[in-house]
């Protein structure tokens, strides 16, 4: 199965960052966020990714160019000008990178991938977010449902402490330092997708969630796989200095391939 992972938007709300690199390159723990949502996938057998580049794709081309000579040891002998690999320690993966635009939205560059996905089940997800989602557990629910999308819903950590106070009051009842949002469940990307569901991409200058999911949810195709526990976006520096703390515990609630 492929895995299809959205990397070409600007990331404006990145712009400390993505001023210089692709929101996806930007790094948690010394490597790029892409690398921690292909390790997460990986280490559930996925190992064949589509990835779809825009804004500055060739830093994402060059990295993949130079992966293996910089994960492995390397002896150059420049008398002879040859290069000998002593042990490879770089990844078992099959990376497609396609240059889909650097203004196309979603839905475009996902219909891009039609050719490279075939007939198969597919993967999808976002290029900024992470989660300590089981892959397998996700598709064999997608299964179940016989939808043609399913997507991951997840409640956002929240970001400050929350309390409840009702009307006329002026005593706290409760209090909870940064409970999860407000009860409401959103899109976390992790999509398990039929080949079919392009062919509800019928106007590409509407995005992905505001045609095509909201098509397949009238006609009952569109299945809801329920992640409630670690899920984390980049949207924002704050959002960045949270993953680089949480890396920096040596806890990474995402890092599944302990």
């Amino acid at each position: 199965m492929k895995a299809v992972i959205l990397a070409g938007g600007y990331g404006t709300r990145l712009s400390e960052e993505t001023g210089v690199r692709p929101k996806p390159m930007v790094e948690i723990g010394g490597k790029p966020i892409l690398w921690h949502i292909m390790k997460i996938y990986s280490h559930y057998g996925i190992n064949d990714f589509i990835i779809c580049c825009g804004y500055k794709g060739h830093i994402i081309k060059e990295y993949f160019a130079n992966y293996s000579l910089q994960s492995s040891n390397v002896t150059f002998d420049l008398k002879n000008n040859t290069t000998e690999i002593i042990s490879n320690g770089s990844e078992p993966w099959r990376v497609t990178l396609l240059d889909t635009g650097e203004n196309s939205i979603k839905s475009k560059r996902i219909k891009m991938t039609k050719q490279y996905v075939g007939n198969e089940t597919f993967l999808l997800t976002y290029g900024d977010g992470v989660a300590n989602i089981d892959i397998n557990k996700l598709i064999k629910f997608h299964k179940s449902q016989k939808a043609i999308v399913t997507v991951t819903a997840v409640q956002p950590p929240g970001r400050f402490g929350g309390f409840v106070l009702r009307h006329g009051q002026t005593k706290i009842t409760s209090f909870k330092e940064k409970p999860n949002g407000d009860g409401a469940w959103i899109n976390g990307g992790f999509f398990v997708v039929e080949p079919q569901a392009l062919d509800y991409i019928k106007d590409e200058s509407l995005d992905w969630e505001e045609q095509s999911l909201p098509d397949l949810a009238k006609k009952g195709k569109l299945a809801a796989y329920v992640h409630d526990k670690f899920w984390q976006n980049m949207d924002s520096l704050r959002d960045k200095n949270v993953l680089e703390e949480i890396w920096a515990t040596g806890k990474a609630p995402w890092k599944v391939w302990r």
